[in-house]
């Protein structure tokens, strides 16, 4: 939820972020955020990687 009202404040620079919070409710947009971050961190612990910022995100 914090990342959440935080990018409403601020504004974030991720598109996908953007979109989901212009249309969706602040809940359901928490929960696909956290399912976002729990599918990104369970690829890195499985297959002992190390995050890098995509390219697109990287970019903007």
């Amino acid at each position: 939820m914090a990342v959440i009202r935080q990018a409403k404040r601020r504004g974030t620079a991720d598109p996908w972020l953007a979109g989901l919070i212009a249309n969706k409710p602040t809940k359901v947009a928490a929960v696909a955020l956290a399912n976002k971050i729990a599918r990104v961190a369970w690829v890195l612990l499985r297959d002992g990687g190390t995050y890098r910022k995509p390219a697109a995100a990287a970019a903007a």
